[in-house]
Parts: structure tokens; sequence; C-alpha cells
């Protein structure tokens, strides 16, 4: 023989054979996961035996049956725990397809076995069962079990040697097993116990409880005066809802009190039943089941009754129950709100944003802002930017206002809020504050997300933080943010398009041009009619007392309200509107991919809708601009102008002039 160490120079280990237990120690392996105590000795002789689980005389619910061919397998359980498994031995190596098929024959023929012998032993056992229990007498409310357990007979009965019987029947109503309760519990040998209960009470549609055993149900029932099902088992829960909810329907309430067990068998077998059935579970907080916690003192109708949830309520009782916003700005900032600001760049939306928020800051009363009512309250600013330039502006803000002392903070730099470092770092310097703030500004959003404003994923993670803060404080966050760099974008936040639909009022600030003020617009307000636009200018304001190293003033500036541009030049004016609308319609007809209708180009209404949603505007505009008799308006201002005509899906374009140019743009 070669030895092959030589090859390798030393260094190559031959692998081992992995150490495999014999069948015999995987099975007793298998049986105590499974939570049965293994017999001493175990025979794979293909034979059923039955052993004791619990090492009491008298009593055979284990079994089990193994087959001894390659690879062994065959079944396991414990009738009175209602435990039934599979078994295979773990043979060191993939099993073949042929081994996989002998396995599951093998095991169906273990179960027909333990089938056999579970009807042969319960037809035995059915007249002796009731036998015992025509026989038995009725139990004293003195019984040492009934007196410890502090419960009533309920019907039960006893033995000669002073054991009470507990009965067990079967879903056909008839007697099919006894519960023997002495210095332990014991279930009739060979009786079938499977899907097995007993009812104290009467079931009346009012709600029914289900408990595992019957001291258990009898408190229940004394402390309730509901009907209680004796499940005997937590196994057994399941099915014993599943019974209940095929007799007594959908609306019935049924309600498992589960035991506190260390185990956890009790409230994941309860868990089973709530999932497959719509039981409602209750548990005792304490270990141990339902009579040891009111044994122990406590109350136990409120577990069995825990206060109702109004998660559902009426809608008559919900509608007249008023619920009127609370607006720190009327009609601008809500109370408990998510605020976005937006803007280009130089737009002037930090001076916006500074001007409504300073309002509410100030210690001198500021009755309204711009002519909208300002209710006064705390304000943390976090500034993420350009904070020298934010000291000149607050200061030239307070002097131009007239303002001596503001009730604001603001932040040092900027950090990332939706970090947990940085969302805790923030949450708990505004705890430190001693008071809660009515508001709390982002500027700019940018300077304060972890990540991406385009992902989905780093956008619920800041909306997220911003809930919490809202949450927490009961404040409105406001985040100033940039818009776009393209013409087109101008008019819409920057980012995922999730920003928009989180927000609950959206503000657009549209930078001044050549001959109209800088205008201020609400894109959406999600509980209130919209706010009217505001126009205005950035006023310059010399600082007093402010110089530079040279000796200069120090200018800053403040958003001043100015009148709306004034509706001159008449025929020019209709004129620049209706190229506006021109275009808009173009931008719609591009974004469709040149859809056309004949030889006319042709916008469908469903594209229409879609580019100018794209483009920002809120669902109340889009109707309007939809609306022929709107003649100011996109589709009104075109129609009127015997621009376009309406068809059934949408507009084509009748004007030859602006149809051949778009023509030659498409063709060239």
């Amino acid at each position: 023989m070669v030895d092959i160490t030589n090859i390798f120079g030393g260094s190559f280990t031959a692998p081992s054979t992995p150490h495999i237990d014999p069948p015999e120690l995987q099975l007793a392996d298998a049986m105590r996961s499974a939570g049965i105590e293994p017999p001493s000795q175990i025979k794979i002789d293909g034979q059923l035996h039955r052993f004791s689980t619990k090492g009491r005389k008298r009593d055979d619910s284990g079994w089990y049956v193994a087959f001894p061919d390659e690879p062994v397998a065959g079944r396991f359980g414990c009738w009175r725990d209602q435990i039934d498994c599979n078994f295979r031995a773990d043979i060191g190596r993939e099993m073949t397809a042929a081994e996989h098929m002998s396995i599951v024959r093998r095991q169906s023929e273990a179960k027909a076995r333990r089938d056999e012998e579970r009807t042969r032993k319960a037809e035995v056992a059915a007249d002796t069962v009731q036998a015992i229990w025509s026989g038995a007498i009725a139990a004293s409310e003195d019984h040492p079990y009934l007196a410890r357990k502090g419960i009533k007979p309920h019907g039960v009965r006893t033995t000669g040697d002073g054991r009470l019987i507990v009965p067990l029947f079967g879903s056909d109503g008839e007697l099919s097993s006894l519960q023997y309760i002495g210095e332990d519990k014991r279930y009739h040998p060979g009786a079938a116990t499977r899907g097995c209960s007993w009812t104290l009470g009467d079931l009346d549609g009012s709600t029914i409880f289900v408990a595992e055993g019957f001291a258990t149900a009898a408190t229940i029932h004394e402390v309730s005066n509901r009907p209680v099902v004796v499940a005997y088992s937590a196994n057994n829960l399941p099915e014993i809802a599943r019974q209940l909810r095929e007799k007594y329907g959908a609306s019935q309430d049924i309600v498992v009190v589960s035991d506190n067990d260390t185990s956890g068998v009790g409230r994941n077998k309860a868990d089973e039943a709530s999932a497959k059935y719509g039981a409602r579970i209750v548990m005792p907080p304490e270990l141990g089941d339902a009579n040891d916690y009111a044994l122990a003192g406590h109350d136990l109708m409120a577990i069995l009754f825990p206060p109702v949830d109004d998660w559902l309520i009426p809608a008559d009782d919900f509608a007249a129950q008023p619920a009127p916003i609370k607006w720190l700005v009327k009609r601008w900032i809500q109370s408990e709100a998510l605020i976005m600001v937006h803007g280009p760049s130089g737009s002037g939306k930090t001076f916006l944003a500074l001007d409504m928020v300073l309002s509410i800051a100030s210690n001198e009363a500021i009755p309204d802002w711009n002519g909208h009512k300002v209710r006064p309250g705390p304000v943390v600013y976090l500034a993420g930017e350009g904070h020298h330039g934010l000291r000149g502006r607050v200061a030239a803000w307070k002097q131009h206002r007239g303002v001596g002392s503001l009730n604001m903070w603001l932040s040092r730099h900027g950090l990332d809020l939706n970090s947990p470092a940085g969302y805790q770092k923030t949450v708990d310097a505004i705890r430190g504050l001693g008071t809660v703030p009515s508001v709390i500004v982002v500027d700019t959003l940018h300077r304060f997300l972890d990540g991406d404003e385009n992902s989905s994923v780093d956008t619920k993670s800041m909306l997220d933080a911003c809930g919490s803060i809202i949450e927490e404080f009961k404040c409105s966050v406001v985040l100033v943010h940039h818009t776009g760099v393209s013409a087109e974008a101008q008019h819409r936040a920057r980012g995922s398009s999730a920003w928009k639909g989180a927000l609950d009022i959206e503000i657009s600030v549209v930078p001044p041009s050549d001959d109209a003020p800088m205008e201020v617009v609400q894109r959406k307000s999600k509980d209130a009619e919209m706010a009217e636009p505001i126009h205005g200018v950035l006023t310059s304001v010399e600082i007093a007392g402010w110089f530079d190293e040279d000796g200069d003033k120090v200018t800053s500036a403040v958003f001043e309200k100015t009148d709306a541009p004034a509706e001159s030049g008449g025929d020019s004016k209709k004129e620049s509107s209706l190229s506006r609308h021109k275009k808009t319609f173009e931008r719609a007809w591009w974004a469709s991919e040149t859809e056309m209708l004949g030889v006319r180009p042709f916008v469908s209404r469903a594209s229409l809708e879609a580019k100018l949603a794209d483009d920002g505007l809120a669902a109340r505009t889009i109707v309007n601009h939809l609306n022929p008799a709107y003649t100011d308006r996109l589709i009104g201002a075109l129609i009127n102008a015997d621009a376009i005509q309406k068809t059934e899906e949408g507009w084509a374009i009748i004007d030859d002039v602006w149809a051949s140019a778009l023509m030659i743009a498409k063709a060239g």
C-alpha cells in the first residue's frame, strides 16, 4: 500500500470518519428533544413498543416503532401529551432516492401500526370508562384536591380510593376517557384523549373561555360566570379552538387562557390557536396558571376582561368628535406636522423659513405672519451650514421687527440625524433644554441626512427619525431642502418621491424674475385648504453695531411681503400666459413620446395629468388646469385660443403653425 503522506511531504492528514451514534441512542435523543423521557431500553425491531414517559407505573402513554432496515427509521410519540414525530437515523452521508422512499414507506407503516393500536385500546377502554364513570360517586366540596385549589366540584366524581374522576368527551359528545387526579394526574389507559374536552357551564353565545386543566377552568368559570371548555393539555388547545370555531361561527368570541409555564409550550399552542382559528389570548403575568394567580390574591377578572380595544370605533362617534387643526402659523405651519420648505439655491428659502419660525419664537408678541395668525412657542433650529451668515440673518430680523429676545436655540453644526448616534444626540440635547419646542427646523435636509436623498431606504430612515421626534415632543418638524437644478425641477423637492408623500405641508419658494417678485406657494396641505400664494422680496438691513474687519457696516436681509405682480400689459399678459401654457403642453407631448392622433400632435388626459403631477402641482390645481371652464388655466386657455381641440381621450393640437413646428422638431 502506498503511504500517501510521503506524496504531500508529511503535511497530509487523512479525513477522519465522522462518529455516528447507534440508532438506538439517536432515537433516545430525538425523544428527549420532543419533550419525552425515553425508556431505558430501545428495541429496533419494527414492533410497536409502549413505555412510561415519566417513570410511573401503569403509565404506557409513550410509544415508538423503529424498523431495523438501513437506514433505521420509524415514528414515536406520547398519547397523553399528543406528541407524534417521525424519526430517521443519521447515516453520515446523503441518502439515495431509493432510501428516501424506503424511509417514507416505513414511517407510514409505523403510523398505521400506532393507529391500529390506539383504536384497539380505545375500543377496549370505552366500555370500561363508561362503567367506571357510571359507578363513581359525586365528589364532595371538601375533597382535598378541590379544597387545595379553592374550587367547587362541578359534577366531578371520585373513585373508591378517593381519587377525583374528570370526564373527557369526544367531539360527538360521547364519553371517551377519564382523568384520575390523586397524587398525580393520569388518563385511563388506552382511552382516546385527542380532541376531547369538557365544558363547564352552558354555551349560550357569550364569550367562551378555553383552559388547559380542570382546576384552571373551574376557577375561571366561578370568577366569570362564563362557559369554560377544559382542553386538558396545551397541545389540545388548537384542536378545541377549531371545533368551537366550526360549530359557532366566525363571530364567536373564543378566549384561550394560556398557562404561563417556563417551557413556553402553553403560550406557543395558544398562539397557534389564535393564528389558525382567531382565538384571543390572555395569560397571567406571573408564572403559573389562572388558578395559581387567583389563589395568590390577584384580580383574575382584570386578566380575563381587559379594557376594550378602541382600535375600531363607529364612524358616527368618530365624526362627532371635533378635531380642529392646531396652527402655529395659520394655513402655513400646522402643529405636530412634517413640513418642507424647498427652493433652488439662492431662492431665499432660508430667509422665508427663518421669517416664519422667528415670528413663532419671538418673546414680544407678533400677532401675525403676513396676515396669518401666529401662536408663539419655543423653536429649535438645527443649522447644518452657513452659521456666520445665519448669525447676521437672525440679528437683522430682530432689529427689523423690533424684537428684543427669542425663545429659540440653534445648533453649532450639522449631524446625521437619521443615524442612531445623531438621533440620540439631538433628542438628548432637546430634552436638556427644560422646555418642549413647538417647532424644530432642519436646515438643510442634506446636511442632516446620513445617506442618499434619492434612496428610498435612506429616505425612510430620515422620515422615521422625524416621525419619532414629532411623536416624542408633540412638535412640528420643518425641513429646508433644495430643488433640482433643471428649469422643470425648480418647483419640486430634490430626491425620492417618498418625501412628498410623507409631508403634511409642502411649501415651494419660486425665485424672483425680472418682472415678478419672489413667490411662496403651497404645493400640498394634507388636512386643510391650501393657502393663497404670498409674494415678497428680500429687504436689505444694516445691522446696528456690526462692522467687518475693515470697519464697514454689516448688512443682511429679511423677507418682506409685497403685493402680487400687477396685471399689466393686457394682451401682452395674455400672450405671455398662453406661451407658458403651450410650453407645458409641449413638455407633456414630449414626455408621452410624441403621441399622434392622425397627423396631429396629441396628448392624452393621463399623460397630461402625470406631467402636471411630476411638475409638483397639487391634485386640486391639476383639476383646475384640466377644466375648460377656467380660461386662465392650461386647457381652458388653449381651447379658448383655438390652439387645441378636445377628443375622447385627450386633446389634439389644431393650431397649424404650432403643430408644424412640433412636427419639424420631431423629425429633426
